[in-house]
């Protein structure tokens, strides 16, 4: 039965029974006269078919074009969220680093004082238990006449070492 509110279904019914009913009038005409009878309707829905495709071809590819869009948006919103926490992580890190350098720069001087205020035979001895890089900044800070006088009261050998780190610091050189 036809179905009046299935308007391709009906086209497709209707193409369906003419091409019956030609090709029962047309089998005493010949069977390349079925064949071509039988061919035309396919080639019309064909066409309808391309015509259809062609026509939904662009609303679908806007639809991919939109859905694309609004997945860019919402990875670039995420990255800027990532961004910002970046930032505030690096603020953080800096405000810390900063209270690092002037406890450090504090502390330096504190020791300093203390290295300035010792017995020169004390002060030499525990400067020659410890790192060679930081006795030698420490005797680079104290007054030149302290420095002599506890590199004085050094090992000769350890007192070349940290007057050679403080000769290439002095001169810019790395001193490692």
């Amino acid at each position: 039965m036809l179905d009046p509110h299935n308007t391709p279904g009906l086209r497709k019914q209707a193409i369906a029974l003419a091409v019956g009913a030609l090709a029962a009038l047309g089998a005493s005409a010949g069977p390349a006269t079925t064949e071509a009878l039988t061919a035309a309707p396919t080639a019309g829905v064909s066409d309808e078919i391309q015509r259809f495709c062609g026509n939904v071809a662009d609303a679908a590819r806007d639809r991919r074009y939109a859905i694309q869009a609004q997945e860019l948006e919402a990875l670039k919103t995420e990255i800027d969220v990532r961004v910002q926490q970046l930032e505030a992580k690096r603020a953080e890190y800096e405000k810390w680093m900063t209270l690092r350098q002037e406890f450090m720069d504090h502390a330096s001087e504190n020791v300093v004082k203390i290295y300035a205020r010792m017995k020169p035979d004390a002060a030499a001895e525990r400067l020659a238990e410890m790192k060679a890089d930081l006795a030698a900044a420490i005797l680079l800070k104290l007054e030149v006449k302290q420095s002599g006088l506890i590199m004085n009261e050094m090992e000769r050998t350890v007192a070349a070492k940290l007057t050679s780190i403080m000769a290439s610091a002095a001169n810019g050189d790395n001193p490692t």
